[in-house]
């Protein structure tokens, strides 16, 4: 058998993944690509710890020998739900040359991973659907659209208003204003900033943003994107504005620029938005 042109490594930094998402994955990725595509689920991604997807040790060790291992172009993360922020700071520092070539690829919880590899200089951040997606109504799709990216890079996968010649982000809001002044806060100078929740109620949702745009980092955002916001409980009593009022409120507040709508999150319509990508190694 001809080695395949291209192989992805998919590790579960947060919850478990089931073996029968796996196996869907894997079912989509052999029949639009055939022997091309290697698609590689580390076993850690079936361990179970509690919450977790096995320890901490075992979930940072499955993570670096991911990003490290020569043989992949890419990283895929199965799922959020929580536990990322956990991996050990020490695996940050062992990341070798190959890890600076990889994209890496998942959303949600992934964030405080996005972040730092950003930050820090560490091949390309993305935000956009993983394994996991597979389970929702639409997921075949989210699978596909992933893939697309992560193989062929289309340009069809990417949200709509991204642009090769702008600095983009994009986070789950709740788990960016936990990364402020922490090391995967990335610099927000000069950038868009797309922005997507779910189940937070409005007066979380206003909270959450009043930290974010307290920010200086984020205050020198060139403008933020609202991304959709789902699955909202009901506020009692009623919240007096929705969630685009409250978005205007806190960037008018902070001087930073609303640009509208964004086209990712946490559903199957989620769109792919790469990082600013900034290799701090030199060949």
């Amino acid at each position: 058998m001809a080695k395949a042109e291209i192989s992805i490594a998919v590790v579960a930094p947060a919850n478990r993944l089931a073996e029968e998402a796996a196996a869907k994955v894997t079912a989509i990725a052999r029949s639009c690509y055939g022997d091309r595509l290697n698609l590689y689920f580390h076993p850690q991604c079936f361990l179970s710890s509690g919450h977790f997807a096995g320890t901490d040790a075992q979930r940072s060790a499955a993570f670096l020998e991911a990003a490290n291992d020569p043989a992949f172009s890419a990283v895929w993360f199965a799922r959020g739900g929580y536990g990322s922020p956990r991996l050990e700071d020490a695996v940050f520092g062992k990341l070798n040359r190959a890890a600076h070539t990889k994209d890496y690829l998942g959303y949600s919880d992934l964030g405080a991973i996005l972040g730092r590899l950003s930050r820090e200089g560490v091949g390309r951040s993305v935000h956009g659907p993983m394994p996991t997606d597979i389970d929702r109504e639409g997921g075949e799709a989210a699978v596909r659209r992933a893939l697309a990216w992560l193989v062929d890079k289309d340009a069809d996968a990417v949200e709509p208003s991204w642009r090769v010649n702008q600095r983009v982000f994009a986070f789950n809001l709740t788990v960016l204003s936990h990364l402020l002044a922490g090391p995967a806060e990335p610099d927000f100078t000069d950038a868009i900033l797309m922005i997507e929740d779910i189940d937070e109620p409005h007066y979380r949702i206003d909270r959450a943003f009043a930290h974010l745009m307290s920010s200086q980092n984020v205050r020198r955002l060139r403008g933020v994107r609202l991304g959709r916001f789902s699955r909202i409980p009901p506020n009692d009593p009623p919240f007096e504005f929705n969630v685009r009022e409250i978005a205007e409120y806190w960037c008018a507040r902070a001087r930073v620029a609303f640009l509208g709508e964004a086209d990712i999150g946490h559903d199957a319509a989620n769109k792919v938005v790469p990082f600013p990508k900034l290799s701090l190694v030199t060949a």
